[in-house]
């Protein structure tokens, strides 16, 4: 156990999954893994253990912001030996082509500025993700026909901020197409550690056009980015 998984030695998959909401995670094993299991209630961020396509794969809730998912990511690479994380999170479009519910690859994650998310040093410089996880990851969405942009994503620590308009500014200058608050984190954090990460993430909102996603769809939101993630994630080694 750790300070925030009750989980055992063991309890998790090499490839571990990473939403942030424990009613994703719960939806995502029970939609689409084999017999899954419970590994985690401890806070309520769930975690599940299964099968996809008969190699184990983990799907483990970090909660929002960056503070958060350290913690669960830090342990989980720390303690629980995960050696591939994949985010299935949500963003915001920074780009009036991206519509809602499409499927943003994150190819690089810039923060929001150099205080953001502060950890093994400044954020000085974009991260990026595995590369072969990322070709992988763009020829499985071509290959199972999943509508999806790829390219720079920018990762913020404060949802509510007073200065909404122009906020972005410099990150779409620089051609971001969408913003999230856990990214680049994932990114560092993999790097620092020696494993492999991934971030997936679902548009539920449009910063530039104001729309937003219909919540009373549920977890449905998510189905092309689960799909392509397990898909993903069983071909890792």
């Amino acid at each position: 156990m750790t300070p925030h998984i009750e989980a055992g030695k063991g309890d998790y998959a090499e490839t571990v999954l990473l939403p942030g909401d424990p009613q994703r995670a719960e939806w995502m094993a029970q939609t689409f893994l084999e017999a899954p299991r419970c590994v985690n209630r401890r806070r309520g961020a769930l975690g599940f253990t299964g099968l996809y396509r008969n190699r184990p794969i983990s799907i483990q809730s970090t909660g929002i912001g960056v503070s958060s998912f350290l913690i669960y990511a830090h342990e989980l690479l720390d303690y629980y030996g995960a050696r591939t994380l994949i985010r299935t999170g949500t963003c915001g479009g920074l780009s009036p082509e991206l519509g809602l519910r499409s499927l943003v690859i994150s190819q690089s994650a810039r923060p929001e500025n150099t205080e953001s998310g502060q950890v093994f040093g400044l954020y000085g410089a974009d991260t990026g993700p595995d590369p072969a996880l990322l070709a992988r990851a763009l020829a499985k969405a071509a290959e199972l026909g999943v509508q999806h942009h790829a390219g720079l994503t920018a990762c913020t620590d404060i949802f509510y901020h007073p200065e909404a308009r122009g906020r972005y500014g410099e990150a779409k200058a620089l051609g971001a197409l969408a913003v999230d608050m856990e990214t680049s984190a994932l990114y560092r954090i993999c790097a620092h550690f020696g494993a492999r990460a991934l971030s997936l993430l679902t548009v539920v909102d449009n910063l530039i056009t104001g729309e937003q996603a219909d919540y009373s769809e549920g977890q449905a939101l998510f189905t092309d980015m689960s799909r392509l993630a397990l898909e993903i994630a069983v071909e890792a080694r």
